[in-house]
């Protein structure tokens, strides 16, 4: 049996869609059930150290030494598993150049790049409107 909205309604307007929609359900990537495959990722993207990580490597290619400077405050050890998180979900490529001493560069991928441009649209948007923290 299938849903006749799902006929008439676009899909890219999700007010009309009902949240019990199979379609729904498939945008969304059902977040809310505790199998969903997206939550690791979403933890991956939406951390303190991931987020910092997509937008500093919007403006380009950086060696690890210059993202840990540009990522004030992360350890080493943070820097190193955020960024094989994001390497190991697509979002981030590291190339590694057989030289000495050893030259690594990170930057985003075009999958990357485009969840770079959603994180950094959040982080604009709480600069923004830090003001309306009550404690910041």
């Amino acid at each position: 049996m299938t849903d006749s909205r799902l006929d008439t309604v676009n899909p890219q307007d999700s007010s009309a869609l009902d949240e019990h929609t199979l379609t729904a359900k498939l945008r969304r990537g059902d977040l809310f059930t505790g199998k969903c495959k997206a939550r690791e990722v979403l933890s991956h993207v939406t951390s303190l150290w991931g987020m910092l990580c997509l937008i500093a490597l919007i403006d380009g290619t950086l060696r690890y030494s210059e993202l840990r400077r540009k990522v004030n405050g992360v350890s080493e050890k943070m820097l190193s598993q955020t960024l094989q998180r994001l390497e190991g979900d697509g979002f981030v490529r590291r190339t590694s150049y057989p030289i000495v001493p050893p030259w690594v560069e990170y930057d985003l991928t075009p999958f990357g790049q485009e969840a770079a441009a959603h994180v950094a649209a959040l982080g604009d948007w709480l600069e923004m409107n830090l003001h309306k923290v009550p404690k910041a």
